[in-house]
């Protein structure tokens, strides 16, 4: 089958792997970075509530990163749309394996704290904003526009493989290992994320560039300004992942609500993961869809419900339904984890059905010459949605109950994008096959 050919299975669109191997290096070593990427973030978090026995605390983590990673993907953009690509992102991957690196120090000496959980985690998301943008920003020039929606659904077999088996990876090690092991073997799974960028060939931006600063700034403002299409998208994306994202609640869930502790954590992480994974599998025929802005309402609708039917199971779990005499770390609610789980993967499904079309759409419908500057903004929406999402739900959570922030986020989530999609008819009539910004 020919690169332009029509891909007629429903099982994922492989040609990607065919068509360029500069690009199988880079998603080869971009899934095993971020597999271990994965268990730093489920430790960090772990070990932040046995440092504080604090749901905020933990939400603070996300949340003390947003301002530095906002600042580092935009400016990251900046940098991907002025100099060489590759280099660029070679750079922002040496800093966040270094910061992975103290951490795995400080564990190993036992000389870690709140703060230094809160001050290395900071460096590791801005680091990885940056090198986040200028990879996607990078695929569009290593393939054919009509295989970018294919080679999208494979980021989401790489976003299953990290956070289904990464998470739960983490909250086996960390039961049963300690924090040290878990962090080390993260800094070794991060040296393929080096082989993966270093032999890709020079990428310089196509077009007249902009040097990085205030003018460059200014130039990716105005040109989102007039692209309606891509500023809805990104605002769809905030709006659900500012009242879907549950994840600072689980280390609270299972170790007070559902029972389990750690692995209950690494176990819920992973279900939505094993529902982007299957969406992924499955995504044959996503690449054929034409009405990519109606693909997106959809898929955040479905991402709404399923948040607040994660919502109604964990106010079950409150009411005690389904829970042996005594729920704790050894005595979980199988019953009511398994319905969170179930929950959580149509949620992971439709987030992930929802992340092909918007990022398909920026890729393909932004000039190379910006390309950068709106792939960083696209990673701080992606990245600093859920660490809204984190400061939402823990501060809900301390104030009301762990079972609110879900149910009320998954009605608003409904409730304000059928409102704004309803009031947008050419986000609506948005055509993959011209695709206007």
């Amino acid at each position: 089958m020919s690169a332009a050919g029509e891909h007629r299975s429903h099982f994922i669109d492989l040609r990607p792997f065919r068509a360029s191997p500069a690009f199988t290096r880079m998603w080869l070593g971009s899934t095993m970075a971020g597999l271990g990427g994965q268990l730093t973030i489920v430790a960090i978090m772990l070990q932040m509530y046995d440092l504080t026995g604090s749901t905020f605390a933990v939400s603070m983590i996300a949340v003390a990163g947003l301002i530095p990673m906002v600042v580092a993907g935009i400016y990251g953009g900046m940098l991907a749309d002025a100099f060489d690509r590759r280099a660029v992102a070679l750079l922002a991957a040496t800093v966040t394996f270094g910061s992975t690196a103290v951490l795995a120090a400080l564990a190993w000496t036992g000389t870690e704290t709140a703060w230094w959980l809160y001050g290395l985690s900071i460096v590791n998301s801005a680091a990885n904003s940056i090198v986040l943008a200028t990879r996607q920003a990078i695929v569009p020039r290593l393939l054919p526009r009509e295989l970018l929606p294919a080679a999208s659904a494979l980021g989401g077999i790489t976003v299953g493989i990290m956070v289904m088996a990464g998470p739960a990876l983490a909250g086996v090690l960390v039961a049963l290992t300690g924090y040290a092991w878990t962090y080390t073997l993260d800094v070794a799974l991060m040296l393929s994320l080096f082989l993966g960028l270093w032999t890709l060939p020079a990428l310089r931006p196509e077009g007249q560039t902009v040097r990085p600063g205030l003018e460059s700034l200014r130039d990716g403002w105005r040109f989102l300004r007039r692209a309606s299409n891509i500023r809805l998208q990104f605002v769809l994306d905030i709006i659900a992942m500012t009242f879907g994202q549950p994840l600072s609640l689980f280390p609270a869930i299972g170790a007070v609500l559902l029972g389990g502790g750690p692995i209950t954590t690494g176990v819920l992480t992973a279900a939505v993961a094993a529902g982007a994974f299957a969406s992924s599998l499955f995504s044959g025929r996503v690449g054929g869809i034409r009405r990519q802005g109606l693909g997106i309402e959809r898929a955040i609708l479905v991402y709404g419900a399923a948040i607040g039917g994660l919502g109604l199971v964990l106010g079950a779990a409150a009411l005690g339904w389904f829970a042996p005499e005594t729920v704790d770390v050894d005595s979980p609610n199988l019953v009511l984890i398994t319905l969170a789980c179930v929950a959580l993967a149509v949620a992971g499904a439709a987030d992930n059905i929802s992340s092909i079309f918007r990022n398909t759409m920026v890729q393909a419908a932004v000039p190379d010459a910006i390309r950068g500057r709106l792939q960083g903004i696209f990673i701080v929406v992606v990245a600093g949605g859920p660490r809204l999402g984190a400061l939402y739900a823990g501060t809900l959570a301390t104030l009301t109950a762990l079972w609110f922030p879900p149910l009320l986020g998954g009605l608003v989530i409904i409730v304000l994008v059928a409102t704004l999609v309803r009031f947008s008819p050419r986000f609506r009539a948005y055509d993959a096959e011209n695709p206007v910004p």
